[in-house]
Formats: C-alpha cells, sequence, structure tokens
C-alpha cells in the first residue's frame, strides 16, 4: 500500500477523526448514562426517606423502637431487598438501623455514620467487589434534627455500566469500520474525475494532441484546473504545428538549393585541372553537402508523417519477406565488419500497410544495429505475429545505449555519443523516423538496452482481421 498516496492519507485522516469522535462519543455516553443511573437512584432513596419522615418519624415518641423498626421492615423490607436504612439523631447518634440483608454482602454496623447535617450523597466501598450508595436526608419532627441514611447496593448500576461498555467496545470497532469503508468508496467517487483526467493526460502525445482532457462539473478548482490544462494544449498544440510547419517548409525550401550545390560542387569536381588539395576539399564539401542532404530529407519525412501529409499504402505483404530482402540488400555492410546477421522468422507474417515505409523501419533499425555493433559481433532479427500484431524484433550484442539516454532516443537530434555518430554520420533522426512511420501505421517502437552487452528494438504493427498469419 503507498502511504503516500492521497487515498490513503485522506481515509488515514477520516478514519482517525472517526476513532476520536467515536471514543469521545463513546465517553460522553458512558458519563451520562453513569450520572443518570446515579441521579435516579439518589432520587428514589431521596423520596423513600421523605416517607419515612413524614409517616414513620413522627411516631417516635409514641411508639417503642421494636414497634418503630417494625413498620420500616413491614414497608420498606431493607433486610430483604439488601437495603441500608439507619436513623440517626442530632447529635449522629444512632436511633435505628437496619439489620444484616440476607445475602450478607453487607454489615450495617461496620458502614460509617454520616458526621454532616446537610443532604449528601456518598458511596462506601464495603469490599472489592461491593460498594454502596448511600444518601443522608435532614429533617426536623417536633423540633428535633434527625438524619435518615438511605443505602442502596451499586451491583445493578455497575452491571449496566459494564454491559455498556461492551457493547462501546464491540459496536464502536464495527461502526468505524463501516464509516471507513464508506469513506474509502466515497474518497474514491470524489477522486475519480481525477482519476479519469490522468488517464486521459497519460494518452495524450504528438500524435493526438487535439485530445483534451474531460472536465468535470463539479463548479470547483477542479473544473477550473481542467479547463486551465486544456487551454495549455491548445497553445501547445498550436506550437507544435506551427514548428511542424516551419520543419516541412524549411526542409521543403532547402531541397532545391541543396541539390543546385551539390550539382555545382560535382560540376566542379570533375574538371582536370584541378589540383590534389582542391579537389580534396571540393570532395569534403560534397562529403557535408550530401549529409546535409539526408538530414534535409530525413526531417521533410517526418513533418510529412507527423502532419498526416504523407501518403501511406494500404496493401498486404509478407513482413518476412520484406526483412529478408532488406538484411540481403545491406549484407555487404555486416560483412565488412564481419558481423553476423540471422533471421528467425515464422513462414508468413502478413501484414497492411506501407512496404516502402515499413522497409525504411528495417533499414533503419538494422543500420543503427551494424554501425553500434563491434568487428565479429551479431545480430538476430526475429519476425512472429502473435494477438493479432506482427512484431518485428531486432537484437544486437553491441556497445548498447546508456540507461539515462534510453527514454530520449526517440527524439529528433538526440544522439547517445555524439563523437560515435559524428564518425558513423548519424544526424540522430533515424529512431525518430522509424517511431513516425510505426504511430503512420496504429504501431509502436520500444527499445531496450545494457550498456556494454547490446540493445533489443521491437516494433508492433496491427494485422488486420481478415489476415491469417500461417506459423
Amino acid at each position: 500500500m503507498n502511504t503516500r498516496s492521497i487515498y490513503f492519507r485522506l481515509i488515514l485522516w477520516y478514519s482517525g477523526l472517526i476513532v476520536v469522535m467515536s471514543l469521545a462519543f463513546g465517553g460522553y455516553i458512558y458519563q451520562g448514562v453513569q450520572k443518570r443511573l446515579y441521579h435516579e437512584m439518589k432520587q428514589t432513596l431521596t423520596h423513600r426517606a421523605e416517607n419515612i419522615a413524614k409517616s414513620i418519624l413522627p411516631r417516635l415518641h409514641d411508639e417503642t423502637p421494636a414497634v418503630l423498626a417494625a413498620q420500616i421492615k413491614e414497608v420498606y423490607s431493607p433486610e430483604a431487598n439488601g437495603r441500608l436504612i439507619r436513623i440517626l439523631d442530632q447529635g449522629h447518634s444512632i436511633v435505628y438501623v437496619s439489620g444484616e440483608p440476607v445475602d450478607g454482602h453487607f454489615d450495617p454496623a461496620k458502614i460509617p455514620v454520616t458526621t454532616r447535617n446537610i443532604q449528601t450523597k456518598r458511596i462506601e466501598q464495603i469490599s472489592p467487589d461491593f460498594a454502596m450508595f448511600i444518601v443522608t436526608f435532614p429533617t426536623e419532627v417536633q423540633g428535633q434534627s434527625y438524619f435518615i441514611e438511605m443505602g442502596m447496593p451499586t451491583d445493578d448500576i455497575e452491571a449496566a455500566l459494564k454491559g455498556l461498555i461492551v457493547t462501546l467496545f464491540f459496536g464502536l470497532p464495527v461502526m468505524v469500520l463501516i464509516v471507513s469503508g464508506g469513506g474509502y468508496l466515497l474518497v474514491r467517487q470524489s477522486l475519480q474525475p481525477v482519476e479519469d483526467i490522468r488517464a486521459t493526460a497519460e494518452k495524450i502525445t504528438f500524435g493526438n494532441l487535439s485530445n483534451r482532457l474531460p472536465v468535470p462539473k463539479t463548479g470547483d478548482a477542479l473544473e477550473h484546473l481542467s479547463m486551465t490544462l486544456n487551454q495549455m494544449l491548445n497553445r501547445l498544440e498550436a506550437a507544435y504545428e506551427q514548428a511542424s510547419r516551419f520543419s516541412a517548409d524549411a526542409s521543403h525550401e532547402l531541397r532545391t538549393p541543396l541539390t543546385i550545390i551539390r550539382g555545382e560542387l560535382e560540376s566542379i569536381a570533375s574538371e582536370q585541372n584541378l589540383s590534389e588539395v582542391l579537389h580534396d576539399r571540393i570532395g569534403s564539401v560534397l562529403e557535408e553537402t550530401e549529409r546535409l542532404s539526408q538530414i534535409v530529407e530525413s526531417l521533410f519525412a517526418i513533418s510529412r508523417l507527423d502532419a498526416g501529409e504523407a501518403k501511406i499504402q494500404h496493401v498486404q505483404f509478407d513482413l518476412a519477406a520484406l526483412v529478408r530482402s532488406t538484411a540481403d540488400q545491406m549484407s555487404l555492410l555486416a560483412e565488412e565488419k564481419n558481423i553476423s546477421v540471422q533471421i528467425v522468422a515464422d513462414t508468413h507474417v502478413l501484414v497492411e500497410g506501407d512496404p516502402s515505409r515499413i522497409k525504411q523501419v528495417v533499414v533503419n533499425l538494422l543500420d543503427n544495429a551494424i554501425k553500434y555493433t563491434p568487428k565479429d559481433g551479431s545480430i538476430i532479427i526475429k519476425i512472429s505475429a502473435a494477438q493479432r500484431k506482427a512484431i518485428l524484433e531486432v537484437c544486437d550484442n553491441g556497445i548498447g545505449i546508456p540507461a539515462s539516454s534510453l527514454p530520449h532516443v526517440f527524439e529528433r537530434f538526440y544522439r547517445a555519443d555524439k563523437t560515435r555518430s559524428r564518425e558513423t554520420m548519424g544526424a540522430g533522426l533515424g529512431l525518430a523516423i522509424v517511431k513516425s512511420i510505426c504511430l503512420a501505421h496504429g504501431g509502436n517502437v520500444d527499445i531496450q538496452s545494457i550498456e556494454g552487452k547490446g540493445t533489443s528494438c521491437r516494433v508492433e504493427l496491427p494485422q488486420d482481421k481478415s489476415i491469417e498469419t500461417n506459423g
């Protein structure tokens, strides 16, 4: 999982906020329930103390303690119900105290007597697992002050609170998981327009600059960003078209003067009265003129391919046969360096396209392989078909291409080894032409290389559905 992604961070913050809010809400619920339960217990005990003060204490002087105890036992049954009832006079001496409860959880004689003269409430911890909630109710009967203490075990309240804790302990994680899952779906839904923009932007190349990014109708920064990027693409497309037109026009205009210059130089070089030094200089200028003419022709071809102006025939032909014949024509270049060229091909690999353009691809790839493979090296050409695609691979064991240069090899005028390219008359346009031709045919080209070990170029061309490949 990518912990730096916006998905992860949003969900993490969202889930963390839910956890904090859930814990705070659970604590609030627990405190509220606890407070409410003890308040109700206090109200119950206070109400009973008021009843004793009104109905039993006024007869205290007329009845014996035994009769008073019998009346309290008859009405409230403290021993049977596990309650504490204790009546104190104004000196906090015990006038009456209930007996030990039937369950024997506490001894009333061991529970401390209040020394305060106001209404109070307190919890007495009788044992580690047993506590009692006691309310002291002051009253006055016939000019005499009394204090009535009413006590009740907290077992029921603690049991209810423990049940609430268990519910929160298991319920809150489930709620957090559900809410986090919903948050994930919400984040994914919210960021889907961003993913759509990214996917579309990734597909935009110089071959389809007319494509535009989707503009989500959100009315926020995302919509404004998409519109701004589309405006940038408009400017980029205009600039690219202008550069392409300039390249095409310039290369077209240069062809005529270069032809004239080359013709004049050839005419001068053919004269008999030239000195050897001057003849060599004219020959050197002719070589550079020829090199410049090749660059201009390459630029013109690339410009026309990019602009879609180059006429591409669509005929069926055998790619394997085309590669074999082209390799035979270039065999002399390989023989000069004692380079073995091996062709591994299916019987028939039929494609539909322009044979002359595809031959140009084969020539450029094979020419590069021969140039950058040392003497006694080897080149393997593979032609096959898979998944409705014709595949051409040219592999050599030459000097290879540095890893830092691989992303740029299809750029115009880019040369990984400028010194070496100069020696081999390279201008850095061969692979650019290969890519333009492949794109014009709806195909693609890829290159893999390890410096010092060799290079592998892979061309994929789509086959027509009506073509059957026999391997």
